[in-house]
């Protein structure tokens, strides 16, 4: 049955870029948060959400960091940074925003609700709010870097790859699906279950999907007009082969990008393994990189590629 006009339009849903902005909190000193910002609204499942943490007081537009999180694309929220950081206070999102960066931490659509390219579609969604509301926010999002471990570093090397940013960061991200499974363990990997993580991303096991599976990798997007990356892998990762992050590199320095790849010697996933300074230092160095891609002009990108 039809609904009354009347009725139909105060039960129609708003635009993700016409809701009003959440209620501003205070977690940390120096930085406001608004917690759950709706930035899409895909039919038939949850809206999908971002945190965004910023300085209390900016004085100027704000560089802003996309950060996406990891989970084997079937688990995970946009408030963890990974499992070695949930005891830091201030949280690292709170200590970025205290580095004076805007970070807006996505929510996306995991495989129990949608396969690819629904994932890049809804980070890329979530650029295109953020550039929607930038003046109201206080954004520069002319300034942006992607940031993102496992699952996340591979939507954020994705996201980098198709749409216009400073540069990006992964942490231990896969790279390449059809290889994955050859680097893997001997006898770690099976390429026709239907249940591995890649699997269930893509919808097929990656033997029966190849082409989905080149289609979902990061190295097959690399251009000339790759922005610079660093990449960060452990020399012991169980899950995520660290040729993974090589092979990235390599395919970025071919088409003449600036990456600077670094084994991180000890490290399994998630940082397992190393201790509470070096994994400082994995931060520290991230935040220094994100800082040097977003000063004006950028420190890193040749005169040519600006």
């Amino acid at each position: 049955m039809p609904l009354p006009p009347e009725l139909a339009a105060l039960l129609a849903t708003l635009a993700p870029a016409h809701l009003p902005l959440p209620p501003a909190a205070h977690p940390a000193s120096g930085t406001r948060l608004l917690r759950g910002a709706v930035y899409s609204a895909p039919e038939g499942i949850r809206p999908l959400e971002l945190d965004l943490w910023l300085p209390d007081e900016p004085q100027a537009p704000l560089p802003l960091i996309v950060y996406i999180h990891g989970g084997g694309w079937r688990t995970g929220t946009r408030t963890d940074m990974g499992p070695r950081f949930r005891h830091w206070r201030p949280s690292p999102f709170a200590r970025l925003a205290q580095a004076g960066f805007a970070v807006a931490s996505l929510d996306y659509r995991l495989t129990g609700e949608a396969i690819y390219p629904a994932q890049l579609d809804d980070v890329t969604a979530a650029t295109a709010w953020l550039n929607s509301r930038a003046d109201e926010l206080g954004l520069d999002t002319g300034r942006t870097v992607t940031w993102g471990e496992s699952a996340g570093a591979h939507l954020a090397a994705l996201l980098a790859l198709t749409t216009q940013v400073r540069g990006c960061i992964a942490w231990y991200g896969p790279t390449d699906l059809t290889t994955l499974p050859a680097q893997s363990r001997p006898g770690t990997y099976d390429t026709s279950d239907p249940t591995t993580r890649e699997a269930l991303l893509i919808g097929a096991p990656l033997a029966t999907a190849p082409e989905l599976a080149r289609a979902a990798s990061p190295v097959t997007h690399v251009t000339a007009d790759a922005p610079p990356f660093l990449i960060l892998h452990g020399t012991d990762d169980s899950l995520i082969p660290p040729a993974q992050g090589e092979q990235l590199a390599v395919a970025l320095r071919q088409a003449g990008a600036h990456v600077d790849f670094r084994h991180v010697p000890g490290a399994d996933h998630a940082w397992a393994g190393l201790s509470n300074v070096d994994v400082e230092e994995c931060f520290t160095t991230s935040l220094s990189f994100a800082r040097t891609l977003t000063t004006t002009p950028p420190a890193l990108i040749p005169p040519e590629k600006r």
